[in-house]
């Protein structure tokens, strides 16, 4: 199996943030730029004085605090959301370091009539798979639980965690992967590239056929 490390050039170069995207390397004032305007577009989905709330806990620092008044709030006021948004939440969180404590709510969250080509897979029965030796050595002994799916071409963005030694998994992702089907490599991205990673999997997604006509 071959794994290649992402460093520079899969979360490298900006995406539209219509599509989403938490597209410049981790770290970098444009993904600074990038995570404030999407912040900024997902307040909009909220009344105007509660998005005024969340905006202003951007601008003070408080991303954490942010984050659970945009989930209480969709959830409150039942907003529909697209699988997309859904997995932009759940991106966001975990860059912050809220997706553990957010994820229900998150699940929660009214979804579209329409299906979308992303969906948040968190939590589904039977996921986590034990990474096995053969595999590049920064990820064997790592428990790997797929995360966000692409419905049409069936490419999967998946966590890393260390296990424990209590048994849970580690609350922080040691690195994050996408796997394609038919395909043996995957793409590795370190610690705190959720947003390069994410913006990763949607640029190959639009770019890539549909599982049904690869058949």
């Amino acid at each position: 199996m071959l794994v290649q490390e992402s460093g520079d050039v899969p979360g490298g170069r900006p995406t539209d943030i219509e599509d989403g995207g938490l597209s410049a390397p981790a770290g970098s004032l444009c993904q600074v730029t990038d995570e404030a305007e999407l912040w900024n577009r997902l307040a909009a989905l909220l009344p105007e004085a509660e998005a005024r709330e969340v905006r202003d806990c951007w601008d003070i620092g408080e991303q954490e605090a942010g984050l659970g008044l945009l989930v209480s709030g969709v959830l409150a006021h039942q907003v529909p959301i697209s699988g997309t948004i859904r997995a932009q939440i759940s991106v966001l969180a975990e860059s912050w370091g809220q997706r553990e404590a957010l994820t229900p709510q998150i699940l929660q969250c009214r979804g579209e009539v329409d299906p979308d080509l992303l969906k948040l897979i968190e939590g589904d029965a039977g996921t986590a798979s034990e990474a096995v030796g053969t595999v590049e050595q920064s990820l064997t002994g790592l428990v790997v639980v797929p995360w966000i799916a692409c419905t049409r071409c069936g490419q999967v963005l998946m966590r890393a965690h260390a296990r424990e030694t209590w048994g849970d998994l580690s609350y922080l992702a040691r690195h994050y992967v996408i796997t394609t089907p038919s395909r043996p490599d995957l793409l590795v991205f370190p610690a705190d590239s959720a947003g390069a990673a994410f913006a990763s999997l949607q640029r190959a997604c639009s770019d890539a056929p549909s599982e049904s006509s690869t058949r």
